[in-house]
């Protein structure tokens, strides 16, 4: 059989950094074709050069036997390559309808839009791809996993042959990812090439039919999945065997350092209470939507708190602001790095700065000696893959954007540090310094409130956790104890059999 898509000897280099170096792959009819590989491995450089965003610097295209070259995504497109990225590229306030045929809205002969017959052809898409939603509505009234599902059938509307999703399950729940997952395989059996980048191997190993493994830029190898085990792609992945994921819990908790009493937060009749202890790594669990992102901000001061009380270190304190938290050592990783986390436009050496930008001063002006060194120990402490400290962080791979994330609110020294999704949308390897790093942290005394929609993450790192649900604590385990059934159980209303 001819290769639907078939890459060959592609290159790409940027100021700096050898992207891809003689990259191959080939994508048949109908297959769901994974792409992994660490943070920076050049996933998504390739995936960008197949979808017409990037031109190589070297190599060819084949589209169904043919020579291509693509002169824009929208050429691609034309074509019959479409891409769904892992930020969705949807205009929020717009319907779903409008989103679905931007630019190619039925107008009648005055250049008036036909609406009626827009929401007809819409809602046929939408029902070709099972999805119960109004066209009618904006966009940004939609669960993420609905405007997924809006962002695909934007693609399919066009008779795409080929479909690219990156990271496309990173903010979806375990359901909407199954029902994801179970859409992706029906496009698979009307013919559709699927190209599927995802960090997350238990989902590679259910969906997938071949896999394509990247390594700093350069091609690795390509299995079926079938003949193949998650530990061999690990190492496949990083040229390692990486060991254990998750570091050894504390064998000893210190004395209370943060105390939540009734706490209330804006739009919530829901009053919570807990404690956090010195050298405690606290998980909080719960499905999407369950109210823990809330709370976490508003312990950060970035949401009112209503009513109830906040004691740290033996003495109640008013949170009132992002900025009075910092000054009591709270630091708070967010769960969308760059729409909340980082300066994108801005260099790594400013990102790690922006928390104490007045112990990098003097006199009201920046003293670039310190700045350049606070940068430079962020760096060396942190591992992160960067030319200089002068690099954009928008040019960093995920991973290496998530550890200086991460260096910002160290540079604090913070007593307190709450991560939100601390790893996702990062590899493996990426994953296992973050989660190290955090255990660290914990041994120095620190105390960690980490969120993760990842139940493996949550149990593998956490001393206790508690289980949120409709804004509210509705369970609580010792690591011991806990279970993924349980947590599900709890965060979801079912009663225990």
């Amino acid at each position: 059989m001819q290769p639907l898509l078939k890459a060959s000897g592609i290159s790409k280099q940027f100021p700096g950094t050898q992207a891809l170096d003689n990259v191959s792959l080939e994508l048949m009819p109908g297959e769901i074709h994974a792409v992994i590989g660490e943070n920076g491995a050049g996933k998504s450089t390739l995936m960008k050069i197949l979808a017409g965003v990037l031109s190589p610097d070297s190599g060819t295209i084949e589209f169904e036997g043919k020579p291509v070259t693509f002169l824009n995504p929208h050429d691609a497109l034309m074509k019959g390559i479409a891409i769904v990225y892992q930020e969705l590229s949807l205009v929020p306030p717009l319907t779903v309808a409008e989103n679905i045929f931007p630019g190619r809205l039925p107008t009648n002969f005055l250049g008036m839009v036909r609406y009626g017959a827009l929401f007809r052809d819409a809602k046929q898409v939408l029902d070709n791809l099972n999805a119960n939603i109004d066209p009618r509505v904006p966009v940004e009234m939609l669960s993420i996993a609905n405007q997924q599902l809006v962002e695909i059938g934007k693609a399919l509307s066009l008779n795409c042959k080929v479909l690219i999703l990156d990271e496309p399950t990173s903010a979806l729940t375990d359901h909407e990812t199954e029902l994801l997952l179970k859409l992706l395989r029906r496009l698979a059996n009307e013919g559709v090439g699927i190209l599927y980048i995802s960090h997350k191997l238990n989902e590679i190993m259910s969906l997938a039919d071949r896999v394509t493994v990247l390594r700093d830029g350069k091609y690795v190898g390509t299995d079926s999945i079938k003949g193949v085990h998650p530990d061999d792609l690990i190492r496949m992945m990083v040229g390692r065997d990486l060991g254990v994921l998750f570091p050894q819990k504390s064998k000893q908790i210190g004395t209370p350092l943060l105390e939540v009493k009734n706490v209330r937060i804006a739009g919530s009749d829901a009053k919570n209470s807990f404690r956090l202890y010195h050298g405690e790594v606290l998980g909080l669990a719960g499905l999407i939507g369950s109210g823990r992102t809330e709370l976490a901000r508003a312990l950060f001061g970035a949401e009112p708190i209503v009513e109830g009380e906040i004691i740290l270190n033996g003495e109640e304190v008013k949170v009132t602001s992002p900025k009075r938290a910092i000054e009591l050592g709270i630091g708070y990783l967010p769960e969308d790095r760059k729409a909340a986390g980082l300066f994108l436009e801005m260099s790594l050496k400013l990102n790690v700065a922006a928390t104490v930008i007045d112990e990098v001063s003097s006199g009201g002006f920046v003293v670039g000696s310190k700045e350049r060194k606070l940068a430079e120990e962020a760096v060396q402490q942190l591992d992160i893959s960067t030319p200089t400290i002068e690099q954009e962080i928008r040019r960093l791979s995920g991973g290496n954007q998530q550890k200086a994330l991460v260096a910002k609110w160290l540079a604090i020294k913070p007593k307190v540090l709450i991560v939100d999704e601390p790893t996702r949308g990062i590899d493996v390897g990426a994953k296992r310094e973050i989660h190290f790093l955090l255990r660290t942290l914990a041994e120095t005394g620190v105390g960690i409130i980490m969120i993760s929609s990842e139940l493996p993450e949550v149990l593998g790192m956490s001393d206790r956790i508690l289980v949120m649900r409709e804004g509210a604590f509705v369970a609580e385990y010792s690591s011991s104890e806990a279970t993924e059934e349980k947590i599900i159980r709890s965060a979801s209303g079912q009663k225990s059999e």
